[in-house]
């Protein structure tokens, strides 16, 4: 298991290396992404797991809002869409994708793209019968992480749903480094704070989860899952 507060980065971090408020690292990495075949799987299974009619989702690093796209077409019951985000050029990307389909669709759909940090309180945001994450949440301390996940179990609606689409740390350094062959990469993001599938899934029991499991898994990537306390058995 990772040790708490421990990054599992393979090489040093570069002081030179570009953060998210850069146009041209955004555009690379969602090119880049957005093409790999287990990213399309883990979707896929994200997107199985996904409740009839849900009323409310809440995006956490949503990045361009890719995932909360898929959420609301997949459930077109959704009236209520948040997405929180640090990265300048990845909310007008999220903006962007959600004007368009306001304007395609004629919704009533409120839709709340906002600047926000995964550090901030979730709880003044009030409840959600979702909660997604694509990639994101990897980027934070574990003690985070573990403060976090409970602010998901506070937030979510009585059976509500928490699903986070992985980078996860591999067994061994050797594992790791096939994963990032596999994906393309020589080396982690320097931000990078990887926490394997086991740690994860006790801190989510321990936030107040339930019916926690990882549904989903190819090498570095893992759906993680659990529910909101006190919805149907």
């Amino acid at each position: 298991m990772a040790q708490e507060g421990v990054s599992s980065t393979v090489g040093p971090a570069s002081d030179q290396h570009p953060g998210w408020d850069d146009p041209q690292r955004v555009h690379g990495y969602l090119e880049r992404v957005g093409r790999l075949e287990p990213r399309l799987e883990g979707e896929d299974a994200l997107r199985a797991l996904l409740p009839a009619a849900p009323s409310s989702v809440l995006d956490l690093g949503c990045g361009d809002a890719r995932l909360a796209a898929l959420v609301v077409e997949a459930c077109p019951s959704i009236t209520r869409v948040v997405g929180i985000d640090a990265s300048p050029p990845m909310l007008e990307r999220a903006r962007a994708r959600f004007a368009a389909d306001a304007h395609a669709s004629h919704t009533s759909r409120s839709v709340e793209i906002r600047m926000g940090e995964l550090d901030d309180d979730l709880r003044p945001l009030g409840r959600f019968d979702l909660v997604v994450s694509g990639f994101a949440i990897h980027h934070v301390e574990h003690l985070r992480k573990r403060e976090l996940f409970g602010e998901v179990a506070d937030v979510l609606t009585p059976g509500g749903l928490f699903a986070n689409l992985e980078i996860v740390a591999s067994p061994t350094p050797e594992l790791h480094a096939d994963f990032l062959a596999a994906i393309g990469r020589t080396a982690d993001d320097p931000e990078d704070r990887l926490a394997d599938v086991d740690d994860q899934l006790g801190w989510m029991t321990q936030a107040g989860l339930v019916d926690v499991a990882c549904t989903w898994h190819w090498k570095g990537m893992a759906l993680l899952v659990g529910r909101g306390a006190g919805g149907p058995s």
